[in-house]
């Protein structure tokens, strides 16, 4: 079920917006493949391309996603066990920014990606019941464990839109 806003901080309300409504878990093992489609068989050209300066190139929003998506496991695994420790923020620029994301193939990033998103929906359907609605605090905010699952599909929504829209990749 879709989380109340009342279950994450507010300026995450687009990504949870982005995602239909639906069993989580199956949404975000399908929506990989769809964003697979969308980058197989780009060039080198189009995998290196910004759309402005200082922007990211495609190999870097799919990094930049692949990241995130970690960041989010490890919260749900720290929240989902019980654990009440505040977890910080961190810098996604930087964290681009040291990646060598660019020096990569997107068939590489992709297929990474693939092992970290199955990592994700083993982590998802190893979680019990009552795990779902456990707390935590990350970032500054309270989230339920529900609602990081999906910010984490969301978050893949917002980029793949990007990727559409900005980038002019169609699928």
């Amino acid at each position: 079920m879709k989380p109340a806003i009342t279950e994450y901080p507010e300026h995450y309300r687009n990504y949870v917006d982005l995602v239909p409504e639906g069993d989580i878990i199956q949404i975000i093992e399908s929506q990989l493949e769809d964003t697979k489609s969308l980058l197989a068989g780009i060039t080198k050209e189009q995998a290196d391309f910004r759309y402005a300066e200082g922007k990211w190139s495609v190999l870097e929003v799919v990094g930049h996603v692949m990241d995130t998506e970690r960041i989010m496991n490890y919260r749900i695994l720290r929240m989902a066990r019980g654990d009440q420790t505040p977890l910080s923020g961190y810098d996604d620029e930087r964290y681009v920014e040291a990646s060598f994301f660019s020096s990569r193939t997107i068939a590489d990033l992709l297929a990474e990606w693939t092992i970290v998103r199955a990592a994700t929906v083993a982590l998802l359907k190893g979680l019990p019941k009552d795990a779902w609605t456990r707390t935590g605090f990350a970032n500054n905010g309270e989230f339920t464990v529900n609602s990081i699952a999906y910010i984490i599909a969301g978050h893949e929504r917002h980029h793949a839109g990007l990727l559409k829209s900005r980038y002019l990749l169609e699928a």
